[in-house]
């Protein structure tokens, strides 16, 4: 049977894409959404969750998440498709590096479009589904964003993001507060360097800013913070996010949690 229905946005690839198969594992329905251009991999994440998980219903459903209109049918359409929505993933997010003085406004708003409202609208939207659907079904829902340890303390060269991902925390903290008294939990997780092809792309770009001599050394440099010694992957932050989901965290909520290897402690 299954335990309910998730919808993940920024399904199609990294860390979205390992949450929505391993929320597929644990026994929910699965709604996976991406941005357009990402279709061809969506339907390639639906098609391995159906291969490998008989029984579970997915649907595909494209959305950019910085568009009002396109996070209301987003929502309507997971709960239409899949007959309810118990855990949102607010997971879609972008980075850029680059120094304060070279940062352009346009990247700035881009960052903040992406990965600030299209949390708060992803929020918005599954708060009010959720209490709905609570008025004749009650049971613990979860609200889940994407922030970072970037989130946390301030890293040179990623300045929006940063900021960003400090905004997540807020809102986080605040929608907590006042979805608690309708039994919907609401947490964010705040990954370290997770190897995905985001992280590949920011580290070459920021190769040229810390005067490292090569994608290696940049990495070996990062690993000697980390009292694990090694760089995460998307399971990683998957196994947590499927812990936030589940009926154990009931009383968990408001928190930003760190996964990181041990590189910054709270």
């Amino acid at each position: 049977m299954s335990k309910g229905v998730a919808l993940i946005t920024g399904a199609g690839q990294g860390i979205g894409c390992a949450i929505s198969i391993r929320l597929a594992a644990d026994g929910f329905d699965i709604g996976l959404s991406d941005i357009p251009t990402n279709k061809s991999n969506l339907e390639e994440v639906a098609r391995e969750i159906r291969s490998t998980y008989a029984g579970r219903k997915v649907c595909v459903l494209l959305a950019d998440v910085t568009v009002e209109d396109d996070v209301r049918n987003m929502v309507d359409d997971a709960v239409t498709n899949l007959g309810g929505l118990d855990v949102m993933v607010a997971n879609a997010g972008i980075a850029v590096a680059a120094l304060l003085v070279e940062t352009t406004l346009v990247d700035w708003e881009k960052i903040f479009a992406v990965n600030v409202r299209g949390v708060f609208l992803s929020y918005k939207y599954a708060a009010q589904k959720m209490i709905t659907l609570n008025e004749t079904n009650k049971r613990g829902r979860r609200i889940i964003g994407a922030s970072s340890i970037a989130g946390k303390k301030g890293d040179e060269y990623f300045s929006a993001y940063s900021a960003s991902k400090f905004a997540v925390r807020g809102l986080t903290q605040s929608v907590a507060i006042e979805l608690g008294r309708h039994g919907i939990t609401v947490n964010a997780y705040a990954p370290g360097v997770i190897m995905t092809d985001m992280i590949n792309g920011l580290s070459e770009a920021s190769i040229k800013l810390t005067g490292s001599s090569n994608l290696d050394s940049y990495f070996e440099k990062i690993k000697k913070n980390m009292c694990l010694g090694y760089m995460g992957a998307p399971d990683d932050v998957a196994g947590l996010v499927s812990y936030i989901a589940s009926t154990e965290s009931h009383f968990i909520t408001g928190q930003s949690i760190t996964i990181d290897g041990g590189m910054r402690f709270d």
